[in-house]
């Protein structure tokens, strides 16, 4: 009798101690466009989990792993929501991050509001997300729309042109985009003026019709901020109208890996764009990422790939300086949060909860039949941010608190 109930005592104390190995994970929740986006989402998925594999494989945080749990919503906001839901209710989940769509991002920060969950925008560009619908538990990640505008605009303003057309998907992130590069534009230029505009539906533009309405204007230059199969179709039906390079174009995210490599020898030489040479930045924090990366994977990085990188550093960093997973703590550890991406330190502006990671700004050509970035330079975000009296008027005082 007294050997079993010694025996008893030991699984007792062998399953008490093995309990005690395994501490429950961290959980991450992270949505995105999946299955609607593959081009970008796919390289960001895998970008995420390099890093999450890198933190794990050094222990973890808070001596606990950390799991991520992933959800596709399909490019839709209540599909977003409803993962969302799932995951803070069900999952139990201590962060969410992700998102694609602006629209998409901004039904997620309202969710975070809500639920009083630290929610990580790894993507969505919109200024409305860090602005007049901002909050305390949303960060931004990617360089916003004001700042990408800003970073072009820089470039824009030398051009010999008066007379812009403009073409964007008409959504949030479309309109914001062309809201802000005309007015900064004008801030620097007030002599141009917009003759022509063309609001194509997301994914469904029309190339032909669009290009002859704009063409119709006779405009100087065009900004463009289509992008995926949009952006080629565009491009496709310019070449072979003569529309490019014949009209100088400014465009958001062209110089992206993701399109590139679609549009191959059909680049169109000379825009100017924001992108990512990967092939062609030689600091050591993106060799090495670059290097895991196509160890991991057997190819090589996209913008994608970054920012789920990146995202997870920036959450990572913030578990670690709050040293929990409380969520207001970890508020307070992410506003002035330091943190490491593959294009160097950055950090989270307190004031409106942006993050000063950059991009990169050069023109496109094509090199050996492949679209690539020439003459390029690496725009730092904190240059291109807008102003504390700027931000304040346009994010609200609770968001700020």
């Amino acid at each position: 009798m007294k050997k079993m109930h010694a025996l008893f005592v030991s699984l007792v104390l062998a399953a008490s101690t093995a309990g005690a190995a395994e501490p429950a994970p961290i959980k991450i929740g992270e949505i995105n466009s999946y299955s609607s986006i593959p081009q970008f989402t796919t390289p960001y998925r895998q970008g995420w989990q390099l890093a999450v594999d890198e933190i794990n494989a050094k222990g973890g945080l808070l001596a606990r792993k950390v799991e991520v749990i992933s959800r596709d919503d399909a490019g839709k906001p209540e599909e977003a929501l409803r993962h969302a839901v799932e995951l803070t209710s069900n999952e139990k989940v201590d962060v969410l991050a992700g998102g694609f769509l602006s629209n998409v991002g901004l039904a997620l920060a309202d969710h975070a509001l809500k639920n009083k969950r630290l929610f990580i925008a790894s993507e969505p560009l919109t200024d409305a997300l860090v602005w007049d619908k901002g909050n305390r538990y949303t960060f931004r990640l990617r360089p916003s729309t004001y700042m990408q505008a800003a970073m072009l605009v820089e470039e824009a303003a030398k051009l010999p042109a008066k007379r812009w057309a403009t073409i964007a998907p008409n959504y949030e992130y479309g309109q914001s985009a062309v809201a802000t590069f005309k007015e900064q534009l004008k801030a620097k230029r007030p002599d141009v003026e917009f003759v022509a505009e063309q609001w194509p539906v997301l994914g469904k533009l029309d190339a032909g019709t669009t290009l002859q309405a704009i063409t119709q204007a006779k405009p100087d230059a065009i900004f463009n901020v289509t992008f995926g199969a949009d952006l080629a179709k565009l491009v496709r039906e310019g070449n072979q109208r003569n529309v490019f390079p014949k009209i100088p174009v400014v465009s958001l995210l062209s110089g992206e890996p993701e399109y590139l490599d679609v549009l191959k020898d059909e680049t169109p030489p000379g825009w100017i764009v924001t992108g990512y040479p990967w092939d062609q930045i030689d600091s050591k924090e993106h060799a090495a990422f670059a290097l895991n990366y196509y160890k991991r994977y057997n190819e090589n990085p996209k913008v994608g790939s970054v920012v789920g990188y990146a995202t997870m550093q920036a959450i990572f960093a913030a578990i670690s300086k709050a040293k929990s997973v409380d969520n207001e703590k970890l508020v307070k550890a992410m506003r002035g949060l330091k943190f490491q991406t593959p294009f160097g330190p950055a950090e989270f502006r307190a004031l409106d909860q942006q993050s000063t990671m950059g991009a990169f700004v050069g023109k496109l050509d094509v090199r050996g039949g492949k679209g690539t970035m020439v003459q390029w330079h690496y725009a730092d975000g904190r240059d291109y941010q807008p102003s504390d009296v700027y931000v304040r008027a346009h994010r609200s005082a609770a968001a700020m608190q």
